[in-house]
């Protein structure tokens, strides 16, 4: 069980990645295979929370995997999160950073198909990790909100010296 093949994308843009070979996964039951052309943005992780768990990681693999699962339809939300949380195990993922991530996702599948069991499991695992993430999060926050009104203030700035012509970049010059 686990991964049958190594993943090879390209990048589309900053953001969204291009799967170029087939990902396959071989499950309890069945496989599935990440077609040629899926498009990703690997982990779909808040930015606040990014310092933690950055969107490219160990994890790359499942991350797609589990998009894939969800947009394809092949198997239930709850199957869909429960391969992601396996996933992550076979990708040595820390079983914290495993169960957080998979916390998330439920919540985000807004615990459709959830057990009384599982939702008591899911209770507990997300006051835990929002007692964790809670400070660091909002510092970062503020700190993202902050950068941005800088920026902002900034970007009238530089604009505004680029169309006066003080120090443009120099063209390139090939010698032969």
């Amino acid at each position: 069980m686990g991964f049958t093949s190594a993943l090879v994308v390209e990048e589309i843009d900053g953001t969204f990645w291009r799967v170029r070979e087939p990902l396959g996964y071989a499950g309890a039951d069945e496989h599935f295979e990440v077609p040629v052309g899926f498009r990703t943005d690997f982990a779909s992780v808040p930015r606040p929370v990014v310092w933690l768990i950055p969107r490219y990681g160990v994890y790359t693999r499942a991350a797609i995997l589990h998009d894939y699962l969800l947009r394809s339809e092949l198997v239930s939300k709850v199957d869909a999160d429960g391969l992601f949380r396996r996933a992550l195990r076979e990708c040595a993922v820390s079983l914290p950073r495993r169960w957080m991530m998979w916390t998330a996702v439920r919540f985000g599948s807004r615990l459709r198909g959830a057990s009384p069991a599982a939702l008591a499991v899911f209770a507990v695992l997300a006051v835990f990790s929002i007692l964790f993430l809670l400070i660091p999060t909002v510092t970062v926050t503020v700190f993202l909100l902050l950068f941005w009104v800088i920026e902002l203030i900034a970007w009238p700035l530089d604009r505004s010296a680029r169309r006066q012509g003080t120090q443009q970049v120099p063209r390139p010059e090939l010698r032969t």
